[in-house]
């Protein structure tokens, strides 16, 4: 399991025209804490800082996720088209064990 941390609410905005395709583009990232394992199996000591793509709704506003703890879905991953393993973030919320 992946453990990732939302202690705030913190999204961006990126919106361009592509270089190459020439078509614009509209993109809302959101900052998450990633809890990481070494390559030894041992869990880093401080969680890191990174940006996830958000997915939009019907009126094409971000899906922010709120505060809080979650864990990557198992559909975050997917074979891209060239045969490799990728990730796209999609998170699901942590649920307490007892």
């Amino acid at each position: 399991m992946i453990k990732v941390s939302i202690p705030a609410v913190i999204t961006r905005n990126q919106a361009g025209v592509g270089k190459t395709s020439g078509k614009a583009y509209n993109m809302d990232f959101q900052t998450v804490y990633i809890h990481t394992v070494a390559k030894d199996g041992k869990p880093n000591p401080f969680p890191e800082k990174t940006e996830i793509i958000l997915d939009k709704n019907d009126q094409g506003q971000p899906l922010v996720y709120a505060v809080g703890e979650y864990q990557l879905h198992p559909a975050s991953l997917y074979v891209d088209r060239s045969g490799n393993l990728a990730v796209a973030p999609r998170l699901a919320p942590l649920t307490k064990q007892a």
